[in-house]
């Protein structure tokens, strides 16, 4: 575990300026600036790491909400140094004057799941429960505009549709808690450059360094060159998740209208008479909805192809999509796991 070697406040000092508003710096902490406009139903919880953007968060909401926020730290118990993160998070929750709720996760993942998949998933479940078992209305996220750039460039890479180019949602709900990202707009660098002029400790986590991992590698390659070639990249790129995320939002419209139509389940005939494009934004819509079931672009394209070969009454469709099967039935294409 590494800290950053900014000065400590001792338990009888406070630093030179408050570091929850900036009153005193030359430099006013920018996450509390992005929380101006932002009214979350109260109270909420931040999920905090210790590391730099969930730091300067949880001073943000401290200061804009006092009484109202309990930080909510997941330990995954990946690293030798995790121990010390939560360490370093009582200390700051202790300053502030805030709950620090610690939550244990142990996140094997599945067979094709990398483990980075399966720790996000467990930490999502983790933070809703914590927050719903102790009466919180939302919880904050750190992420921030390099997070999303970086988000933006791995589903570029992957081939991703709309869904992976709309990059992360400003809000969520997942496990029946209600989760939003304040800091989209704010970058990386505002955030620690705030820490260190206030004096505020907070975590670097080592493997953020490793460029074994994918996002490692573009944060220390690829950020730096969009930084010199394209200054303004971080809006732009952001402005460009925005309108992929709008035409998924009128895709998903689109769909729900043509299901309504050709039915759940769907029945064959009726989807046969929409062009081919229409029929996979339905059925994706209709495996995801109804089954939890994402389709890779491979598997679509089969059952596409099925489908429009399907004009006897004796044809049989059966194809492996995510971890179930899709089976015509009759005159109606069916899933099951």
């Amino acid at each position: 575990m590494a800290v950053t070697p900014t000065p400590r406040p001792t338990p009888n000092k406070r630093p030179p300026a408050d570091p929850a508003t900036g009153v005193g710096l030359n430099l006013p902490n920018p996450a509390l600036a992005a929380l101006e406009q932002f009214s979350p139903l109260l109270p909420l919880g931040v999920a905090f790491s210790g590391g730099a953007d969930s730091t300067a968060l949880l001073y943000a909401t401290a200061a804009r909400w006092p009484g109202q926020v309990t930080a909510i730290h997941v330990h995954h118990g990946l690293q030798a140094a995790a121990d010390g993160f939560v360490r370093i998070c009582e200390e700051a929750c202790k300053g502030l004057g805030l709950p620090l709720h610690v939550v244990h996760v142990s996140a094997g993942h599945a067979a094709g799941q990398s483990p980075e998949d399966a720790a996000r998933l467990a930490r999502y479940a983790a933070l809703a429960e914590a927050a719903t078992s102790m009466g919180l209305q939302a919880v904050l996220l750190g992420q921030h505009a390099d997070d999303q750039v970086e988000t933006l460039l791995l589903a570029l890479s992957r081939g991703a549709g709309l869904p992976g180019l709309s990059a992360m949602a400003a809000g969520f709900e997942r496990g029946g808690m209600v989760f939003h990202r304040p800091l989209l707009q704010v970058p990386a660098a505002d955030l620690r450059q705030w820490l260190v002029q206030s004096g505020v400790p907070f975590v670097d986590d080592p493997t953020n360094t490793d460029e074994r991992f994918t996002r490692n590698r573009i944060r220390a390659r690829l950020m730096p060159a969009l930084q010199d070639s394209f200054p303004q990249f971080r809006e732009t790129f952001a402005r460009s998740a925005r309108h992929a995320a709008q035409a998924q939002a009128l895709l998903v419209e689109l769909a729900t209208e043509d299901l309504a139509r050709v039915g759940m389940p769907p029945v064959i005939k009726v989807l046969q008479g929409l062009s081919r494009a229409r029929q996979g934004n339905l059925l994706r819509q209709w495996l995801v909805v109804a089954h939890q079931a994402a389709p890779s672009t491979a598997q679509l394209e089969q059952l596409l192809g099925q489908i429009e070969a399907c004009t006897t009454r004796g044809h049989r469709i059966e194809l492996k999509v995510a971890d179930g099967q899709v089976r015509r039935e009759g005159d109606v294409l069916t899933y099951a796991a």
